[in-house]
Parts: C-alpha cells; structure tokens; sequence
C-alpha cells in the first residue's frame, strides 16, 4: 500500500455520516474528517523551502520577443492566453498536464508548474502592455491544502512560488485564483484564446466575440511559422533524441518479433521519457500491412521476418518542440525485390520533395514535385493509365499516395494549424521555417487493382527540413534513407544492445 492509499484526501464530498466514523464527528473547520490535533500538527515543523537566486529559462529573451510581436499586433486590448486545466483520464486520475502551444509559447511555461496558469497582457494605453503570469501559488500549510487536496503538494510535488515564478519567466506573477473576478471586472476590449479555460472563458463570455478572439489565434499560429534561433535548436535535440530512439528499435526487432509492435512502441517511448518531456504525438509501429493504414496507433500486431516495418514516431523536448520522423524498415534486414522497387520509388519522390525545399519557393512545390515522382512510377508499373499530367490533374494517384507531402512541425507536430491559406499552404517559403517531406505509397491488401506481390505493403519516409537562406537543411539525416544505407545501418546495430 502506497502512502496515497493510506492518505486518501477527505472532501465534503466523500464526508461520511457520524456513526459511520466517530472521527468525523470532530471538525477543524475547513476538512471534515480530520481531527483538531492532527490539522494543527500538519502546519507546523516544516523547513523553509524557497529557492533563491534562480537563472531565467534559456529561451527568456525569446518569450519576451514574442510578447511584444502580440503586443504591436493588438494595441489597446486585454490579452488572455491560457494555458489549460487537468484532463480527466478516468474517475479521479488524469492526464499528464501539457501546457496550451500559445501559453508556452509566449511563456515558456513547462509541464510542473502551468496548470491552470494564465498569461495577460494588460494595456498600458495606446500602445504596449504589461504581462503578468497568473499561477497557483505554493500549496498553503496553514488551512491544510498542501496535504489534504489531491492536487495539494504533498500528492503531486512541489510547485514554484510566485516570486520564483517571476525570475524564471522573468514576468511578474500572481495568483490565478484572483484573476476570473479580475477579468469580471474590466473594462475595454478583450481577446481570449478559447479552448482551454472554461472559467476564464466564462468570465469573459460577456466581453469577447468569437471573430476577434479568432483573430487572436490566428495571430498566434502565424507568429510561430517562421522558428527563432532556440526553436530551431530544440528542434534539431528532439531530432537527435529521435535518431537514438529509431536507433535502439533496430537493435531490439528481434525481441518485438517475439511479443509484439508494442514492444516496439515501447522501445522508443523508453527514449522519448529518458532524453525529452513525452513522444510527441501516438507513435505508429506498423509491421506488414498494418502499414498501409496511416495513422496506425493501436500498435499490437505481430511483427515478422520478411515483412516492412513503418515507424514515425518523434521525441518531444521539455519545451515541447517535437521531431516528426519516419522510416520504414525490412524486419530482417533486407529488402525483398518487390519492397525495394516501392522504397526507392518513395526515396525518389523524397528527393526530388526536399529539392524544392528553397526561400522564395511556394510552399506547395515540394508536395507537387514529390507528387509528379510517384504518379510517373505508377504510369510505369502499368497500375494507372497515363500519361502523367492527366493523373495529376485527375489525381489519380492517390488511391495509393493518400496524402499531403508534409507539414509545418514545431511545438505541434502539425503546427500552425490556425494560420490562414494564403500564409500557409498558399505561401511562400522563408528562412526559419521547419517542415517534413513524407511521401509514401500504400497497397492496401484488399487492393484488388493492383498485382498481388503489391498488397499490403506500405511504404513512407519523412525527415524534418529547415529552410535556410540558401536551400535547406536536413535536421534528421542523421538516420539513413536509401534503401542501401539503410540495409548497411540496420546490420550494424541489429542485435547490439550497448
């Protein structure tokens, strides 16, 4: 029995009557159930715990940019960003706690010390705004929360006080509990990221509408599609963690030949809580013709000699900048004919996709010429009429092409996702930018139009690419993609568990 089991925190709620428990009979005034003696001994005896002297986070100086880029954009407004309350996963346990993109974005606020948080920008008249970080404070002692809630530090760890808040984030903070009234109280015009803060959201619900609060997250996905110096590194270490992680699946597919995909997926989430914050986003370990599903998650099939392993999976670091990455692998090693002929065609539009990775290019020109490999390689095998333009044009290919070529990647694994068209998918590339080139080919084992040798296989490889101010950068070609290099590399690590 855990300490917790013997603990359990006492509510009105869970109040039982007093002759079902004597002890409940005595009161302390905020907790029944708990007598005088012990409420009065659990206040006392504590050491003094305050930390001192405490450095800002590493990416101060760019959080403070960022607020005064929102600040220009909305001059005159009170700005509200939240960054989310717990997740209920069943009964009274929850999820871990991951911070909205926009709060951390705009904070740096980590996983321990968000929950509930709030970040506004009050303004300071026609131009510029103050920002305060609203928290919750350290868990106070003297009416019991710290020991008899079960979000009390005694349960789930020590939060940061306020005045250490203020030097990490370098943002002057308060107590969020203080703020719904705040906000009740005001006056002028106002903009909330809705979503995430139901009591925030209803404190204000009286002050906002939807089109401006909209405008609010647009502005806020848009900022994030060209990186800072400290995402772009993030993003390379969540990129390296991930190449050690794809790195320690090769070396143990003998063992998940043995159980299952899990084990694979276990592997590397092994990796991703090591080195970083979580996986990014579900991993999806999908042998055989699992892999012609795209978002394979379940990850409990078999795993077998002779069949193709697709594993995209991604490291996310505790800032919350996640890797995106994909291979597909032969389980034993070696690619049959057949597998090979599909891989390359793949690798192929993969390149000639990361060619067009340039500034000053569109952002559709990687999907398209990626596009154009894969339907010239389905004209050829004889599986679509030609000539090419006309399957392009008609899209025929994507019976077996199934999706985008890729995407923005960042704090999200799919970023940006609220910035408008014309600055997105009908925009122009720029210096900064990080986005994934994964085209792929899917024969689904039901596929009755294509040859038999064809069905369920799957086939994807996907890399992370930073738009440079000459070209572009591969932040993952630290993993092998060529059909060669990737036989030669899995040989190498394959059985070795150093």
């Amino acid at each position: 029995m855990t300490v917790a089991d013997e603990l359990e925190p006492v509510t009105p709620e869970t109040e039982a009557t007093e002759a079902e428990e004597p002890i409940k009979q005595r009161k302390n005034g905020l907790y029944p159930g708990v007598s005088d003696e012990l409420a009065e001994n659990m206040k006392s005896g504590w050491a003094d715990t305050e930390l001192h002297g405490l450095k800002p986070i590493a990416q101060a100086a760019e959080t403070a940019a960022r607020r005064a880029a929102l600040s220009a954009r909305f001059p005159g407004d009170r700005l509200v960003i939240p960054s989310g309350n717990l997740k209920t996963r069943s009964n009274d346990t929850e999820y871990p706690f991951r911070a909205s993109v926009e709060y951390a974005y705009l904070t740096g606020g980590r996983p321990d010390d968000s929950t509930d948080g709030v970040l506004v920008l009050e303004p300071t008249g026609a131009e510029g705004h103050e920002a305060t970080i609203y928290l919750l404070p350290r868990s106070d002692r003297e009416n019991g929360e710290f020991w008899l809630s079960g979000q009390g530090e005694l349960w789930v760890g020590r939060r940061h006080s306020l005045t250490e808040s203020a030097e990490l984030y370098g943002i002057p903070a308060a107590d969020v509990r203080e703020l719904a009234d705040k906000l009740r109280e005001a006056t002028g015009p106002v903009r909330v990221v809705r979503g995430y803060d139901a009591g925030i959201e209803a404190a204000l619900h009286d002050k906002v509408t939807a089109e401006r609060d909209d405008e609010l997250r647009v502005f806020l996905s848009e900022a994030r599609l060209v990186k800072d110096a400290f995402e772009i590194g993030e993003l390379q270490k969540a990129v390296d963690s991930t190449v050690r992680g794809f790195e320690d699946v090769v070396r143990v597919l003998d063992r998940a030949e043995a159980t299952s995909e899990r084990y694979i997926e276990g592997t590397f989430f092994l990796r991703a809580r090591v080195e970083g914050n979580d996986v990014g986003y579900g991993s999806i370990c999908a042998s055989g013709p699992h892999a012609t599903t795209l978002h394979w998650v379940r990850n409990d099939g078999p795993v077998r000699s002779g069949d193709l392993l697709l594993l995209d999976a991604g490291v996310e670091t505790h800032t919350y900048y996640t890797a995106d990455v994909t291979r597909t692998l032969p389980v034993n090693g070696t690619f049959s004919a057949i597998q090979r002929k599909i891989y390359d065609a793949v690798f192929d539009a993969q390149e000639a996709g990361i060619a067009a990775v340039r500034p000053g290019g569109k952002y559709r020109d990687f999907h398209d010429a990626a596009q154009h490999v894969l339907a010239e390689r389905l004209v050829e095998w004889g599986l679509v009429e030609g000539p090419v333009e006309r399957v392009l044009e008609l899209g025929l290919q994507r019976r077996w092409t199934l999706h985008g070529t890729g995407h923005m990647l960042g704090m999200d694994v799919h970023d940006c996702a609220a910035a408008r068209v014309e600055s997105y998918v009908d925009g122009t590339l720029e210096p900064g930018m990080v986005l994934t080139v994964e085209p792929g080919l899917y024969f689904q084992a039901d596929d009755l139009t294509v040859p038999e040798e064809y069905r369920g296989i799957g086939v994807r490889i996907e890399d992370d690419i930073l738009v440079t101010e000459d070209g572009n950068r591969n932040l993952s070609a630290g993993l092998p993609r060529g059909s060669a290099e990737v036989e030669r590399w899995m040989a190498s690590l394959k059985g070795s568990r150093d």
